[in-house]
Formats: C-alpha cells, structure tokens, sequence
C-alpha cells in the first residue's frame, strides 16, 4: 500500500488516513464510513480511482498517479452551514497546491478562465463552485457528499481529486497536472500537504464561525471576479458580469441593465467562453 502521510499539525488534531493503490471510490469508501458510525476525522486516499464521480453524477477520470483523497468529518454545526465546508476545502486545496507550484504569475489581459482582460492573476485560482484552476486550466476538483448517521447526526464527506500525473482527455475545458506544470511532485506528498492546509482551513471555520474570513480567502484567491461569465443552468444561460461571492457563497452575475443574480448552483464558463451561444 501507498504511504500517505499526515504532517504533525494533522496527527496532533486527531486526523487518520488509509491508503490506497486503487479503489472504487474514496468517498464511497467515506460515505460508507459515516454510515457504520466511524468516528469523525479519517481520510481516504488513493493513487487510483475506478468509479470516481465529479458533480452532478459525471465521471471523474483518475489514472494511477494522480490522487484522489476524501475526508469523513462530523462537524458540532448546524446542518445548514455544513456546504459551506465546500469553501473550506477550496481554501485548503488552492494553498496545499500554491505550497507546491511555483509563485509565478500569469501574463496580463488573459483570454480564458481566471481574470478579466488586462487583470493580473495568480496562477492557482479557485473556480466557482468547487474547482482549482492553474495557468486558466482545470487541475482539482472537490465534491461533496452528506449521510445521515443513526446518532442523529450528518457526517460531512468532502472529496478531492488532483491531477497530479496526468489531465483528463477529450474535456469541454481545459485541463492541467502538476507533471505538465513541471512539478516533481507525487501524490503523496500533495496529500501532505493538503491535509496540513486543511487542519488550518477548518480551524479557521470553527463550525461556521468563522465563515466570513474563509470566504474572505476564497475571494481573494477567486478565478474570473470583473469577467465577463455565463452560467449554465438546466436548460438555461445567464451571462453577465461575475462581480462577487456573497456572504452566503453564492455567486452573484449582473447582467448589462444592471440586474443581479444569484446563483447556487451551476457551470461556470469565463472569458471567450462566456460568449459562446450553447
């Protein structure tokens, strides 16, 4: 089995992990977990997954390499603020992966997916609702999952799935692996460092305390805020202007008479993207 280790900080505050060569599914395996009543704070992680899924029940490819980790929490919150854990993960993976890739950053007036034309960006971005981008291109992904426990309680299951070795094929958008950034990392170590960045990310948080400064990070570090965006919903677009993330996380678009919207769910496509009829 593959060595996943956990830094002292997540030893300390009471964390587990089990590796994995390759599974079906880290967050079957969590959801699972939490069903059998296992006590909060295990991680699952694998250099493979065979049944992976991403939002909204699509696929999530993962040749062996790359990691695929999730974390079963049972959270002392209130059921309604626990999607905001998808935030806190945001915030977790965006600085594990910035403790990895190089600082630079990207060229200015950006034609793609994480700045307005003639903004400065970051290279690591975090996506609405629950993506990393690096260089405007897709490299992780988070997803979450609830189950209900016979205590009573909702165990949090929060999924991440990092394209360490290897990019998805044949994607609508595209997509990047740390190997094709010229990082010498493995999955091993970005679980390292992830789990370390959680432990801050979630401290912070406080059971939905802390909230306002974690979106406060989130914001700071998010793809596409002055851009042109449109969103797909079901069957619908909105496009329009993304000006900002609520304090509730929703995505706010306003569109050209001036209308705001806000929005809970949906795909977001930025920059030339954004204009395209669909």
């Amino acid at each position: 089995m593959p060595a996943f280790p956990l830094s002292p900080l997540a030893v300390e505050a009471g964390y587990r992990v089990l590796g994995f060569d390759s599974i079906g599914s880290t967050n079957a395996a969590a959801l699972l977990a939490a069903k059998r009543g296992e006590s909060s704070g295990i991680w699952y992680a694998a250099l493979q997954q065979t049944e992976g899924r991403g939002r909204r029940g699509r696929a999530w490819e993962s040749p062996h390499g790359n990691l695929a980790a999730s974390l079963m929490i049972v959270p002392d919150a209130e059921t309604a603020s626990l999607g905001s854990l998808g935030f806190v993960a945001g915030v977790a993976l965006n600085k594990a992966l910035g403790r990895i890739l190089p600082a630079a950053r990207l060229r200015t007036g950006l034609d793609g997916a994480d700045a307005a034309p003639g903004q400065s960006a970051k290279r690591l971005a975090l996506k609405w609702p629950n993506d990393v981008l690096a260089d405007g291109h897709k490299l992780a992904g988070i997803l979450l999952e609830a189950q209900k426990r016979d205590d009573g309680r909702t165990a949090t299951v929060i999924g991440f799935g990092v394209n360490v070795v290897a990019a998805p094929q044949g994607l609508p958008y595209p997509a990047t692996s740390l190997r094709d950034l010229g990082s010498p990392a493995n999955a091993e170590t970005v679980f390292e460092a992830l789990a370390e960045s959680w432990v801050e990310a979630y401290t912070l948080w406080d059971n939905g305390i802390g909230l306002p400064a974690i979106l406060a990070l989130w914001r700071e570090n998010a793809a596409g805020i002055g851009a042109e965006v449109a969103v797909q919903r079901n069957n619908d677009v909105l496009r329009g202007v993304f000006e900002t993330i609520d304090d509730a996380g929703r995505l706010i678009v306003r569109d050209n008479e001036g209308h705001r919207t806000a929005i809970t769910a949906g795909d977001v496509h930025f920059g030339t993207t954004a204009t395209l009829r669909q």
